[in-house]
């Protein structure tokens, strides 16, 4: 899958060590996390590939307080017991978000998502 990225920030947390390291406090193991799972949907055809996995807890977001988060998902960085989520928008061949996203419709088409963000979501 080809991955876009909402900012060069966002860019650099998801591809350098060095960013990754200050994003975690210097958690070693929680970066090499991340980079595991930015290959993984690197090496992914579609977004299919990636929703069958159980341990990515690929899952739907809910609006929150005052953001719009329909059409975007999140997966665990490490496992459910750790705070941190890569929050991702699929999108068409045009780069384009679905509206509406029906993403059981749609998961085996995708082939671009977006990061918008790798953060402590629910915090």
């Amino acid at each position: 899958m080809k991955l876009e990225y909402t900012s060069e920030k966002v860019r650099l947390q998801c591809t350098s060590v060095k960013a990754a390291n200050k994003l975690f406090g210097g958690n070693a193991s929680m970066t090499t996390s991340l980079f595991a799972r930015i290959n993984a949907l690197e090496s992914a055809e579609h977004v299919k590939d990636i929703i069958v996995q159980p341990a990515f807890r690929f899952h739907g977001l809910k609006n929150k307080k005052g953001r719009n988060l329909e059409g975007f998902f999140a997966i665990d960085v490490k496992t459910i017991k750790e705070p941190w989520r890569i929050i991702l928008q699929p999108l068409d061949e045009n780069k384009q978000p679905y509206i509406p996203c029906n993403i059981d419709e749609i998961a085996d088409c995708v082939r671009i998502v977006e990061i918008m963000e790798v953060s402590k979501h629910y915090e």
